[in-house]
């Protein structure tokens, strides 16, 4: 079993059209999708915005359906030069650019109780998520930081910030959240980013223009991942 999760319909929709054999399962207001996709066990999400929304997806999928690994989809803002809206950026590692205990003489990001600021995510899915999408995006694959904050990130100076602070290459909403939920219960996962827009003053126009193509892109991706994964 493998488990997916998206924040927003957009990010999900067309990987549950893909699925064979679904029923369907609601717990804590979410509907989880359990079914198949080109012939390996899914179970899908749709989590809600935001860091709680996503960790009580991805805490409740994991005690209900054990996946073996989990991916989490969807959009996000790009970071840096090389960084273009239609890229791909797959996660080395997750922090929480929001988690701030620096008063007390912590690092800023630091996670307490997990002693890390950027959770590693799994080298040999971050491999296989990466060897798969050469094929469909190209040059447009980077591998790199996500900061995750319950923010959307549209001013230029927060954006140089995530950058010099956690060297980010994408920020969004879920998946720092997911990446703990993930690693304090030993399940391996990759967070997978279609970059919609650049996390600056022209995000909200370049996210409503951009988010439905990005988003719809990655599942062309995840139908071509799954498979090497079983």
């Amino acid at each position: 079993m493998i488990g997916l999760i998206g924040a927003m319909s957009v990010e999900v929709e067309n990987l549950i059209e893909v699925m064979s054999e679904v029923r369907i399962e609601c717990m804590s207001g979410i509907s989880y999708h359990i079914g198949k996709i080109r012939g390996v066990d899914c179970v899908v999400a749709q989590c809600g915005v935001g860091k709680v929304a996503a960790a009580v997806c991805a805490q409740t999928m994991i005690l209900r359906y054990q996946p073996k690994a989990l991916i989490n989809v969807g959009v996000a803002g790009g970071i840096g030069e090389n960084i273009h809206i239609g890229d791909i950026v797959i996660s080395r590692g997750l922090v929480q650019h929001d988690m701030d205990t620096s008063a007390l003489g912590d690092e800023k990001g630091l996670i307490s109780g997990l002693n890390l600021v950027t959770i590693p995510a799994s080298a040999k899915l971050v491999n296989q998520v990466a060897s798969t999408a050469a094929g469909i995006y190209g040059d447009g694959v980077h591998v790199g930081i996500i900061a995750t904050g319950d923010q959307f990130i549209c001013e230029a100076q927060k954006l140089k910030r995530l950058a010099v602070e956690f060297d980010a290459s994408a920020c969004e909403m879920e998946g720092g959240s997911i990446a703990q939920v993930c690693w304090i219960n030993k399940v391996d996962f990759v967070v997978i980013r279609a970059i919609s827009d650049n996390a600056d003053e022209d995000a909200c126009v370049d996210f409503a223009i951009f988010a439905v193509t990005s988003a719809h892109k990655i599942t062309e991706l995840i139908t071509k991942l799954l498979p090497t994964l079983s």
